[in-house]
């Protein structure tokens, strides 16, 4: 059985140093096989995309934390999506020409960055995603998400690839 989710782009967040906050650009051109275009994640490996949405960044919000886009060190930063319970692999298409592929769920902090220490708490490791660009294009704020999924979940931390 499939469902399909619908949503938006709140933000379209990057920055040139890894672990530190992002900044809205509020569009940036997603390149295949990368990420977007400038940012210091991107590369040739599984996690070229960060995904994070609202109702997370609402829930630090809740617990008194000054935060807002890009301070999670996410790239794309949705409303109306059920990120974290997504499948592996499943499709996000953005727009009308940019599709990403789901490689994990969650991800494993070693050590506290940046992120944590300015914001507070993180919910990145428990409820970001991370996604390969199948298919490029310009990434707007505004831009629908819409995502084809099974009812199937996958376990965090769970990744299509180790490269």
């Amino acid at each position: 059985m499939s469902k399909t989710q619908r949503g938006k782009v709140l933000a379209v967040n990057i920055s040139d140093a890894k672990g530190t906050k992002k900044t809205n650009v509020g569009s940036c051109t997603l390149l295949k096989d990368f990420g977007l275009k400038g940012d210091a994640h991107g590369g040739s490996w599984h996690r070229q995309v960060s995904l994070l949405a609202n109702e997370s960044i609402e829930k630090m919000k809740a617990k008194g934390l000054q935060v807002s886009f890009g301070d999670f060190a996410e790239n794309i930063t949705t409303e109306g999506i059920d990120l974290v319970n997504l499948p592996i692999g499943s499709e996000i298409r953005i727009g009308n020409s940019i599709v990403l592929r789901v490689t994990q769920i969650g991800k494993e902090c070693h050590e506290r960055c940046a992120i944590y220490y300015q914001a507070g708490d993180c919910v990145m490791p428990k409820e970001g995603i991370f996604a390969e660009v199948v298919k490029e294009g310009e990434v707007k704020v505004g831009d629908e998400i819409t995502i084809e999924k099974s009812e199937a979940r996958n376990p965090k931390f769970e990744t299509i690839s180790k490269s």
